[in-house]
């Protein structure tokens, strides 16, 4: 079983959201991540997809955006991004997923000897897009990944690796700590995939080791479109 990841799709099948306003990389972005995803990815293979998955505003208008991947193979487990605004009521959301499409929502999901839990996180302190007024959000979004890893634990056994998914970038952009950091060394995250950031212009790492964390940065256009196999 291999896992890979990839984040911020912005799929809109019934939204005039054209992504190619946004630069080249994102001209037949999805059909260059399809084809790379349908070569490399095997039916019992696992992908994480860490939000903005579609443009819809309502979940019957996502669903025919989501549909658009059920044929790719492999296990797809997903997240709420910032632009997910169609996310609402998890327990609607999973009845209207496909076979083998898991939506995780402060809880966890288990394959294997691996264990994947997430959260949509919030811009942290540090960030340039961080003001007063997102602090109150911060701090409830970081009790919230406290509910996924406490979900994680009751599925991880000893040897189990475990995965964070996190929307936004859960450090500074010089990688100082954060609680959402800190919460993942306390529960022992492996590993941790998060998308949010776009643009050729951003001087950011897409893989980074912090105080023995894994990071992986998997926004489709931050990767020529294609997913990022990850090292456990």
């Amino acid at each position: 079983m291999k896992i890979f990841a990839i984040s911020d799709l912005h799929i809109a099948q019934n939204a005039d959201k054209s992504m190619e306003l946004f630069g080249g990389n994102w001209i037949g972005y999805l059909d260059k991540i399809k084809s790379d995803w349908t070569a490399r990815v095997s039916p019992e293979d696992i992908v994480l997809v860490s939000g903005d998955i579609s443009w819809a505003m309502t979940l019957e208008e996502a669903v025919k955006d989501i549909y658009t991947l059920k044929d790719l193979p492999g296990k797809k487990v997903f997240i709420k991004g910032n632009h997910d605004y169609w996310w609402n009521g998890i327990g609607r959301i999973r009845a209207a997923m496909p076979e083998n499409f898991y939506a995780l929502q402060n809880d966890s999901v288990k394959f294997g000897n691996t264990v994947i839990c997430g959260s949509r996180g919030w811009c942290v302190p540090g960030s340039p897009e961080f003001s007063e007024h997102d602090e109150k959000i911060y701090l409830r979004e970081t009790e919230r990944f406290r509910l996924s890893l406490k979900s994680a634990a009751t599925l991880r056994q000893e040897g189990d690796k475990l995965i964070a998914m996190v929307h936004y970038p859960p450090f500074t952009p010089r990688r100082e700590d954060t609680a959402f950091t800190r919460i993942f060394e306390e529960y022992g995250v492996d590993v941790a995939v998060y998308g949010h950031l776009h643009g050729s212009f951003l001087k950011v790492d897409r893989f980074a080791v912090k105080n023995g964390i894994k990071y992986y940065l998997t926004s489709c256009d931050m990767t020529d479109n294609k997913l990022t196999e990850i090292e456990l």
